[in-house]
């Protein structure tokens, strides 16, 4: 091949930059602050305050709570719907 030797350069510096930045963000204890912040995220994520906010932004709340209707027999009202159409 004509480039070999370019490509294996670009690959080598590559790999070596590669390599470098995973070192520095190991001494710099980067991936220890990312630990603790996806911790801490997750944890909010769990919390009822997180639910409230995500039931209070989310705009087909009102058209889940519709299709979810029950009649009382254990089937929800939209399933009751497709059924009759078949029959």
């Amino acid at each position: 091949m004509k480039f070999l030797d370019w490509y294996l350069k670009i690959g080598v510096v590559s790999a070596l930059v590669g390599a470098s930045m995973e070192l520095f963000m190991i001494k710099t204890g980067f991936y220890d602050k990312v630990t603790v912040l996806e911790s801490e995220k997750r944890a909010w994520e769990n919390s009822p305050e997180a639910q409230a906010v995500r039931d209070a932004l989310n705009p087909w709340r009102h058209v889940e709570a519709e299709g979810t209707k029950s009649c009382g027999c254990g089937n929800s009202f939209a399933s009751q719907q497709v059924v009759g159409k078949l029959r």
